[in-house]
């Protein structure tokens, strides 16, 4: 998966006229999109179990930096203590279920503000107000309730149940997000489509040439990725016409930055696009059968505090923001729109689409 063997991949596939094929067809029926106990089934065995990034580690640069959001449904908070590492917690108070944060900010202590009991970033309670009317009450028995947190590849995991789906199958990378890389923008909208539709539009490029006829597609190819499986992931690769270049230049020397866009797809509900001047890190949470909503991390390519990285990242992502990503979406509320229709019983994944056949195999076995 190094860019020196994807740029050849590409290279091959530009001479020849020729795409990765995947091995097999599939068919996903409808009534999985439709089924309110698939998705129940969906967010209780897989998502809830499954080593799943929350945040870029970008995204809490100090201690007491902290997102609180529902994950998976459970209200959830991430938070870099006071000894730097980050930690995952149920988002209730012990004394009578309320939230503790909300949104995102930096804190010393979390106070729950209907009675004011108080936990500090390693999620101890330390104080309760008027302590004397909770006679025996063991504070160090009644801390927030962790869930399992790690940090790795410039990513925060959080996994919420036990016991865990197996190996997340991510050893064989060496980079995601790296530190270099700056957060710019975090943005959340609901879209009224079920969270599988709009992942499959992400992770295949069999659709550039009808979906982006005047975005995408004088930049790039019709029908031409690379497509990389690891363990439950993949990766999608986008090349652009200006890769040609790379064939008058010595293979170990060949950089593909700006050239191609990867989109690695996390199992089971995170998309990471690696584009030419920023990265997005994008999260599908189910909200119901018709209805996900999206969080999406912007980071800058490198650069670190650099003014002119931070104004290329901004730049690129508006182009691609307002153009590919909202005929996307249109296409993907579209597709949901039709599943009313009952003109098909299932939908037909072909050998241009074996990343979402990957999809759907690992989370039909994963439910299994």
């Amino acid at each position: 998966m190094d860019d020196q063997s994807v740029a050849q991949r590409v290279l091959d596939h530009i001479a020849n006229g020729t795409t990765d094929v995947g091995e097999e067809v599939w068919r996903e029926p409808v009534a999985n999109y439709q089924s309110k106990e698939r998705l129940a089934a969906e967010i209780e065995r897989v998502l809830r179990r499954s080593p799943t990034p929350f945040c870029p580690a970008a995204a809490l640069p100090e201690v007491g930096s902290y997102i609180a959001r529902d994950a998976a449904g459970t209200p959830t908070v991430v938070v870099r203590g006071a000894d730097g590492k980050v930690r995952a917690f149920r988002n209730a108070c012990r004394h009578r279920g309320m939230q503790v944060a909300s949104d995102s900010g930096c804190t010393r202590a979390f106070v729950c503000r209907y009675h004011g009991w108080t936990y500090n970033l390693e999620g101890r309670l330390r104080h309760i107000p008027h302590e004397a009317g909770f006679p025996g009450f063991d504070k160090e028995a009644h801390p927030l309730v962790p869930m399992t947190a790690s940090e790795r590849f410039g990513l925060v995991f959080v996994t919420q149940d036990e016991p865990a789906l197996g190996d997340d199958s991510l050893g064989g990378l060496d980079k995601l997000i790296s530190p270099e890389q700056r957060l710019f923008a975090t943005t959340e909208r609901e879209f009224e489509v079920n969270w599988k539709i709009l992942l499959e539009g992400f992770i295949e490029g069999y659709h550039i040439k009808s979906t982006h006829p005047e975005s995408f597609l004088p930049y790039g190819f019709d029908n031409l990725n690379v497509i990389d499986l690891f363990g439950s992931h993949s990766r999608v690769t986008y090349p652009f016409q200006r890769i040609k270049k790379l064939a008058k230049v010595a293979p170990a020397e060949r950089r593909v930055e700006g050239l191609l866009t990867y989109v690695y797809h996390l199992f089971p509900n995170v998309l990471i696009t690696v584009l030419s001047r920023h990265t997005n890190v994008v999260i599908l949470e189910p909200l119901g059968v018709d209805r996900t909503r999206q969080i999406t991390y912007t980071l800058t390519n490198g650069g670190g505090d650099d003014p002119a990285a931070l104004a290329e990242g901004k730049r690129d992502a508006d182009f691609v923001g307002n153009t590919g990503a909202q005929e996307d979406r249109a296409v993907v509320q579209a597709i949901q729109r039709g599943l009313g229709s009952r003109a098909n019983d299932a939908f037909t994944f072909g050998h241009y689409e074996s990343a979402i056949v990957h999809f759907h195999k690992t989370l039909t076995a994963a439910l299994s």
